[in-house]
């Protein structure tokens, strides 16, 4: 194979490994398939060269004429089924799996040991509540980051970028004064699981956030994630609950070890198991986010249709309490979770369906419900004036009422034949940034703002 320059060649070859490697992620797909679908992929690109195409023209057209990985995962898990649900279950053959699955492994178990670490200086839940209250997804979530940086072989930016994050958040959320009773930190504490996430999501994109793509990628992991830790969890508890009970049987009560021991460990641990566990069966089996959107979505729409319709006609208004108001932004936010891993997972050049026409119902119904949420904030506001927890209501439900009318706007065009579907793609995907910067203003600077 020959090429025009040396810096052609470099960023060819450089390309050729990045598909091979995102093919390999397949649990389908073995070495020896990689190989051949390779030495297929050379031939198109060679036989593209010799009739004049440019190098990264060729190599655009021989990967769509290689075909997708998605028919590539299914064609290759029909031809054999059975390796497919081996690696799926034991993990296959591949010298990345273990590698990646003993570091997930290590992770964990540092994850765990970080947690209980401050009980060796008297540090416990029962007698320091609020440190481990500040400290707990910081105890995981930046280890989570690091296997990322590991897997990417991000370097030396990586770490810096992670240690530097993590450090400095760590520093300002555990030397803020905080009152007795603090609106602040309530409110920097349920946001900085966000922001952590955020810079989980910079590392795991391993392009430190620069294409659509990546980000898109992020998104469907998020979705992903959330289940998977889910599942977990059930089970996990299952155990736990199990365990306790079978030794009650012979007269020992363990229940304190898995309060204490047992039950904050596996937290800690299943944080970075998940994270391995999603890439790890990325393509195995089809993705549950989308599956699962696909099934709430007429069942919440049915939900916000019916809430609208009622309080049009009793009359009823919202009334502003903060309990409600966490409520209905959760409301709010899973509908948002929704239509994301909707629009992550739907083919870009598919003409609009019926589910899209449902999916721009829902993001209507949500949009409405925030607007009313809006008007009754600010009633409220007026009536009785700002506090940290009115003004955090108000930023949230003015962020959900921005992207939600671009969602709305953006799926009616369309549904219409006006705009593409890649704009709506480009439209979730930049908007991400704007979270993490709510995020990062409501841990950060709200404390100053309100006194802490």
């Amino acid at each position: 194979m020959t090429f025009n320059s040396s810096n052609q060649a470099f960023e060819l070859e450089q390309s050729i490994a990045q598909w091979r490697e995102f093919v390999l992620r397949r649990a389908a797909i073995m070495e020896e398939d990689a190989d051949e679908l390779e030495s297929h992929l050379r031939d198109q690109i060679d036989a593209l060269l010799d009739c004049g195409l440019h190098t990264d023209e060729a190599f655009l057209i021989a990967t769509k004429r290689i075909g997708s990985l998605e028919d590539m995962s299914k064609e290759y898990a029909e031809v054999h089924a059975g390796r497919l649900w081996r690696n799926i279950v034991w993990g296959s053959d591949k010298p990345s799996w273990s590698t990646d699955f003993y570091l997930a492994l290590l992770l964990a178990c540092c994850a765990a040991v970080l947690f209980h670490l401050p009980k060796l200086f008297g540090v416990t839940p029962e007698t320091h509540e609020w440190v481990y209250a500040r400290n707990f997804t910081l105890f995981c979530l930046p280890v989570l980051g690091s296997y990322y940086v590991v897997k990417h072989q991000l370097g030396l930016r990586g770490w810096y970028w992670l240690i530097g994050g993590a450090l400095g958040i760590a520093t300002v959320i555990n030397a803020m004064p905080w009152q007795a009773e603090s609106a602040t930190q309530s409110l920097s504490l349920i946001h900085l699981p966000l922001l952590l996430w955020f810079l989980v999501g910079v590392l795991y994109t391993g392009n430190w956030w620069q294409t659509d793509g990546r980000r898109m990628d992020f998104i469907r992991y998020s979705g992903e994630y959330a289940i998977y830790f889910v599942l977990l969890a059930l089970g996990g508890g299952v155990l736990t609950a199990l365990t306790i009970g079978m030794f009650s049987f012979i007269g020992i009560n363990i229940e304190w070890f898995a309060q204490q021991w047992l039950v904050p460990s596996g937290a800690m641990g299943a944080v970075i198991i998940v994270g391995w566990l999603v890439e790890a069966k990325q393509g195995a089996v089809e993705n549950m986010a989308p599956v699962l959107a696909r099934i709430f979505t007429p069942l919440f729409t049915l939900l916000l249709l019916t809430f609208l319709i009622i309080m049009l006609v009793t009359g009823r208004s919202f009334d502003v309490e903060r309990e409600l108001l966490i409520g209905l932004d959760a409301l709010l936010i899973v509908v948002l979770g929704l239509v994301l891993y909707a629009v992550s997972s739907r083919e870009s050049a598919k003409a609009p369906s019926v589910f899209d026409r449902l999916q721009w119902l829902l993001i209507v119904s949500a949009l409405l419900v925030d607007v009313l949420a809006l008007v009754a904030i600010g009633g409220r506001i007026a009536d009785m004036g700002f506090t940290a927890n009115r003004t955090a209501a108000l930023g949230e439900n003015l962020i959900l009422l921005v992207s939600l009318s671009g969602y709305a706007w953006l799926y009616w065009q369309f549904i219409r034949g006006r705009r593409a579907f890649v704009l709506l793609e480009q439209w979730q995907t930049r908007f991400i940034s704007v979270y993490a910067i709510w995020a990062a203003i409501v841990v950060f600077i709200f404390p100053l703002v309100f006194g802490f």
